[in-house]
């Protein structure tokens, strides 16, 4: 298992910075959130994704693979019945499957909940469609593109491994799986978190999970344990990427990012 950091925990420093702090610390690499490189990153020109893969390489860390996918421009949405609007937000889902390639990346995670609302069974439709797709453009880049099950009730679409587990059968594209939050599995999956791992991992459908307390804070920074969640992946023969994913930096980005790394390393050894 390699540890990586979601980029956007120590998005006030530049880019070479982010890479060069992450790796002192023992990250492998940085999961990026697009908005962090502005508006439209999906679109980013060649030179700037040379910089990126240039201040990577100078530091010795990996773009692991890209998270909050559209979180901008503003206004996206995989389920609208406006089709301009559905449209965009697909062309931004293929354009960060590319980036996440060129950049060296393994995999993506659909999370975005306000941008998957549904209300209608058109609504999901849609969004079936537009995630067909992204499966399509992702195998053909060779990446993994996984859907995440988020909590509600920031999420209306997609809160169990079940529920993701029945739209990766559905779209039956081996580049597209499912994966596992801990804080969403937490509070939405009917077993504990290590036991949700060992009955989804050996079905073949999760790629990918990302470590955040109940409480928003980094592992290590709140009540739930980990100890049984690194059981259950070692257990069950995972070896991807573990990325780290807190909402609230306390007491700021720099500093969680130690106190993570060094907790999850701990329960690693």
């Amino acid at each position: 298992m390699r540890l990586s950091l979601c980029n956007e925990v120590i998005r006030e420093l530049s880019f070479d910075r982010q890479c060069a702090l992450a790796a002192s610390l023992g990250y492998a690499g940085l999961e990026i959130a697009p908005f962090t490189f502005g508006e439209e990153a999906w679109r980013m020109p060649a030179a700037r994704r040379a910089e990126i893969r240039r201040s990577c390489a100078d530091a010795g860390i990996a773009v692991s693979g890209l998270h909050w996918l559209l979180a901008a421009p503003a206004g996206l949405s995989i389920t609208s019945d406006d089709h301009n609007v559905w449209q965009k937000s697909v062309d931004v889902l293929c354009g960060s499957i590319d980036l996440c390639a060129e950049l060296g990346g393994s995999y993506l995670v659909h999370g975005s909940p306000a941008q998957r609302r549904v209300s209608n069974a058109e609504d999901a439709k849609r969004a079936d469609e537009a995630w067909a797709l992204a499966a399509d453009r992702a195998q053909a880049a060779h990446v993994t593109y996984c859907l995440e099950p988020l909590a509600r009730p920031d999420c209306t679409y997609i809160n169990t491994l079940a529920e993701a587990a029945d739209v990766v059968r559905r779209i039956g594209n081996p580049a597209f799986m499912t994966m596992i939050d801990t804080l969403a599995a937490g509070f939405m999956e009917p077993e504990s978190v290590a036991d949700a791992i060992r009955r989804w991992m050996p079905t073949g459908l999760m790629a990918h999970i990302q470590l955040n307390d109940r409480n928003r804070r980094g592992p290590g920074q709140g009540e739930d344990k980990f100890a049984p969640v690194i059981e259950a992946l070692r257990d069950t023969g995972y070896e991807g990427w573990v990325a780290m994913e807190p909402f609230i930096y306390e007491p700021d980005g720099p500093t969680c990012a130690a106190r993570m790394i060094g907790y999850v390393a701990g329960l690693l050894e």
